[in-house]
């Protein structure tokens, strides 16, 4: 067994599961995640703004 790994020609099977896992997570992992952080950090924002108020001075009193 060497030390940088078990790369044999005779492999061919692991190189495309590797390719696969690979265009997985950049392909659907990766842009959901993306997606689940923009949002959940909007549903936050939403909420503390339902609670506090909308951002800005306050209403002039008259």
């Amino acid at each position: 067994m060497s030390a940088l790994g078990d790369d044999t020609p005779g492999c061919p099977r692991r190189k495309r599961m590797e390719i696969f896992a690979f265009l997985f997570l950049t392909a659907v992992v990766m842009p959901a995640l993306a997606v689940a952080t923009v949002g959940s950090y909007g549903l936050v924002v939403w909420v503390y703004q339902m609670i506090a108020g909308p951002p800005g001075p306050p209403p002039a009193a008259h």
